[in-house]
């Protein structure tokens, strides 16, 4: 099976030229001339597909399984039930899909990274068994922090928020490449990061930590290292959310956010970092599912706005990349039109790529009608055709092969160096908030800790918590250390527990996730200061926590719960390493927002 779709990729090879020769070294941006070289040898290509093809190769499509011809038969149910098909395979052979994504969890496509690979190489059968042989474009959220999809056997690495509050473009690009480069040996050749939305509003219920912070001039610094580091790893990177989802109050995924920006704010507050990814030469942008008035009075959401997409992105900024969809499935795109016409209308408005459509055969044919209508011309599938292919040929898809080799992933993904530089990277980020009395780092005699508190499970292995994981980190740093899991709600009974487990301890570490106003997280950090045991608070998400804490004598944020955060937190309270982090948003007071509590730049050091 493989020798034949090699030979078939043979074919393609010979139709396209080798594209080393023509592009150079991946991620080196071409010289006009090369450049209409390689549009030409991809007109030829383009020129050979049917009109079927071609829309296939815009859509994004989600599946089930671990295995693109041989799921289990609970996700050949679901893929039927859901896609009209049994397989990825299949999908990719009905549809002439260009592209797919992989989720963890509920799609079931990520187990390990060998499995990982082998359904990339599934994929790619499938790809260049197509009439016309383009292989696959194969995608994630590789965010890192709070949204990752890929976690055991893959190297874990701070978040946007963390790598914003370690103020290091090298270890931002470093993280950048350590991920890309381990994407790559697994097939995915797109990653849907970084995010390029500056969080101005702390209550932001969808970008929060995923953002690099509020300062729209260091956003897009950090933005533009890990385009540089993405892309030089052979993949294409992806800023998001255009036009800006830093200020939102309401989640897109259930409902439709208005943006009340002017438009000199949005110059000043939401476009710096979407121009410096632009200038760093990112290969795609994603749109947001959101309204911006200043921008576009018609209140069509982004996505689905020429004046957005055409006017602003492509006209005004000059963006002459890939524009693909935020998940087409979400309701703040679904909130006026049918689920046949949004893939439609986001073409016209100057889409290139439609990510994830809740019913990929209602999309298909949707635009497949909107083309022999006349609604939607050849010509125009062209450009976008030509679009997804170009960044397909940059990243080497369109020369030699497009198959993992299993000794490429067992050398690079998870590799140890990998693995010590995101723990020296993660010890940089760790945010120090408070430390009365010098309260920090632990002294010699307080050997017998206490954890307890929120403990989330990690975001790809719901069988590891918070609160267990960061017991066992200062276990290993020679502590005796005893843990108790309240969780973000504690009623009574384990706030009593908590405090009785305290006694006799040499001091306690609280951790707290997304703490507010009527959070009983509050009554649970109140009780224990009140013990008289020295308490350690550290958020292991939102910085924001500390407004609502009252006088805790140490603080420290995190901005994330995976083990990489996590055992660089221990190494700080420990004293192992000195904290360096500085806070990348300002904090208000709770009961004041008018007032600053702590300061956009603030940390403290060990020898402050």
């Amino acid at each position: 099976m493989q020798d034949r779709s090699l030979s078939r990729r043979t074919v393609l090879a010979s139709a396209t030229v080798v594209a080393a020769s023509v592009t150079g070294v991946v991620g080196v941006a071409a010289t006009p001339a090369v450049a209409h070289q390689r549009d030409n040898r991809l007109k030829k290509i383009i020129s050979r597909m049917s009109i079927e093809a071609k829309i296939g190769q815009l859509f994004v499509p989600y599946f089930y399984g671990t295995s693109a011809t041989s799921p289990s038969q609970f996700d050949q149910d679901r893929n039927l039930r859901e896609l009209g098909v049994r397989t990825a395979a299949e999908l990719i052979a009905k549809y002439h899909i260009g592209g797919v994504i992989y989720f963890s969890g509920w799609a079931n496509n990520i187990q390990d990274p060998h499995q990982i690979a082998d359904l990339s190489n599934g994929v790619q059968r499938a790809s260049l068994a197509l009439p016309t042989p383009i292989p696959s474009l194969i995608s994630i959220d590789q965010e890192h922090g709070v949204n990752v999809r890929i976690g055991s056997g893959a190297t874990q690495l701070p978040g946007a928020m963390a790598l914003g509050a370690g103020r290091s473009l090298s270890d931002a690009r470093s993280a950048g490449l350590i991920s890309g480069t381990e994407l790559a040996a697994l097939g995915i050749r797109q990653n849907f990061a970084p995010v390029a939305d500056v969080n101005v509003n702390p209550a932001n219920p969808i970008i929060n930590v995923r953002s690099f912070g509020a300062d729209a001039r260091e956003v897009g610094r950090m933005v533009a290292a890990q385009v540089t580091g993405y892309q030089q790893a052979g993949v294409v990177a992806c800023a998001k959310h255009f036009p800006g989802h830093g200020d939102t109050g309401e989640d897109s995924h259930t409902g439709l956010p208005v943006i009340t920006h002017t438009r000199e704010e949005w110059d000043r507050v939401d476009a710096p970092p979407f121009k410096a990814a632009i200038a760093a030469g990112v290969d795609s942008i994603m749109t947001a599912h959101l309204q911006v008035p200043a921008l576009d009075p018609s209140n069509e959401p982004a996505t689905l706005s020429p004046t957005i997409l055409q006017g602003v992105l492509r006209d005004g900024l000059g963006f002459d990349g890939v524009i693909v969809t935020d998940a087409l499935n979400m309701r703040g795109v679904r909130t006026k039109y049918g689920d046949d016409r949004v893939p439609v209308l986001a073409l016209k408005a100057g889409v290139d790529q439609l990510l994830f459509p809740p019913n990929i055969d209602v999309a298909y044919n949707g635009v497949l009608a909107a083309v022999r209508s006349g609604e939607i011309t050849e010509d125009r599938l062209d450009e976008s055709v030509l679009r997804i292919l170009r960044v397909k040929d940059k990243v080497g898809l369109l020369s030699g092969s497009p198959y993992i080799s299993p000794k490429e992933v067992d050398r690079v993904v998870g590799a140890r160096r990998h693995r010590l530089a995101a723990a020296r990277i993660a010890e940089r980020t760790t945010t120090l908030l408070v430390n009365e009395d010098e309260a920090l780092p632990l002294r010699r005699g307080q050997k017998k800790l206490l954890v307890v508190g929120a403990s989330p499970a990690f975001p790809t292995d719901d069988t590891r918590t918070t609160v267990p994981e960061l017991a066992k980190a200062f276990d290993e740093l020679g502590y005796s250390t005893t843990h108790l899991a309240t969780g973000r709600a504690p009623d009574a009974v384990k706030i009593d527990e908590a405090v009785a487990a305290a006694q006799g301890r040499d001091a306690v570490v609280v951790t707290t996730d997304n703490v507010d106003a009527a959070s009983a997280q509050r009554t649970l950090v109140s009780r224990l200061l009140a013990t008289g045991v020295p308490v350690v608070h550290l958020a292991v998400r939102n910085p924001y926590d500390i407004a609502h804490l009252g006088d805790v004598p140490a603080s420290l944020v995190s901005y994330c719960w995976t083990e990489v955060e996590l055992r660089a937190a221990a190494r700080v309270i420990a004293g192992r390493v000195a904290p360096r982090g500085k806070l990348p948003v300002p904090i208000q007071r709770a009961d004041d927002p008018a007032e600053v509590l702590f300061r956009s730049g603030h940390g403290l050091s060990y020898d402050d």
